[in-house]
């Protein structure tokens, strides 16, 4: 038997042929997102429960290593709407420097500097330098040039 379906009268079987809808699709109940949700729910909350600071896509992949099939969007969803997307982190904050003139030496051979260099060759090989100066008069004590100039070997001393 056939119901009739609005003020037309219409039997369901074509009301629903006409809107392009299955006949099941009139009789089932929709079901509500807590009732489809709630398996969803219950993983997060153990995963929360374990893992307090893990953002939603730790927690996604944990899901997907562990067998659950469940959409990222649909996850992201109930993420959300528990409340458990979290802030991001802001970086720590350094207390200021009193910023203080830097000291020049007086005295030739009190403060050498060090530095490392590199360039290349026309043909494309690389060298790099080891330049050693002194920093009252800023005078070069030495310069080492290699193609590779090894932490342990110190030429300058």
């Amino acid at each position: 038997m056939d119901y009739l379906v609005g003020e037309e009268d219409l039997p369901v079987s074509r009301a629903c042929r006409y809107l392009g809808l299955a006949r099941s699709c009139y009789y089932k109940r929709p079901v509500g997102l807590r009732v489809s949700d709630a398996p969803v729910v219950e993983v997060l909350n153990q995963i929360i429960a374990k893992n307090g600071r893990w953002g939603f896509w730790l927690c996604y992949d944990w899901m997907r290593n562990n067998g659950y099939e469940w959409n990222h969007k649909r996850v992201w969803r109930i993420y959300k709407a528990m409340g458990l997307n979290l802030p991001r982190r802001t970086r720590k904050r350094l207390p200021k420097v009193i910023k203080a003139p830097l000291i020049a030496p007086n005295e030739p051979n009190t403060i050498w500097a060090l530095d490392f260099m590199h360039d290349t060759l026309h043909y494309g090989r690389a060298f790099r330098t080891l330049n050693v100066i002194d920093e009252s008069n800023r005078e070069v004590l030495g310069i080492e040039i290699d193609l590779s100039l090894p932490a342990g070997v110190n030429p300058c001393l």
